[in-house]
């Protein structure tokens, strides 16, 4: 999970729905936690809730479109690409895919 990521959507959303301040987000002298307890404490939330989602995508399909040669039919391949492409996708977004 991009933790870096996670804090720009956390901060965004400070900053946006609850028109926190730039100094709500000051850090603290570690350089990795807030100064306000507040914003701290919303920050542990916000982690909480992402590490709570975890999606769950469709099983890759070429193992079983594969031929007697070993060829693999290229619409399962394509599908298995796209479903890599969402997995990566989702994840950059700072949520798991399940296994």
């Amino acid at each position: 999970m991009d933790t870096n990521k996670m804090r720009e959507q956390f901060e965004s959303f400070g900053r946006d729905v609850l028109d926190w301040s730039d100094d709500e987000f000051r850090l603290a002298s570690d350089g990795k936690s807030y100064y306000w307890g507040a914003t701290g404490e919303a920050w542990v939330f916000w982690q909480a809730s992402r590490e709570a989602v975890v999606v769950e995508l469709p099983p890759k399909i070429s193992t079983h479109n594969t031929t007697e040669g070993g060829f693999v039919r290229p619409e399962a391949e394509h599908y298995d690409e796209a479903i890599d492409d969402c997995r990566e996708a989702i994840e950059a977004q700072g949520l798991k895919v399940a296994p």
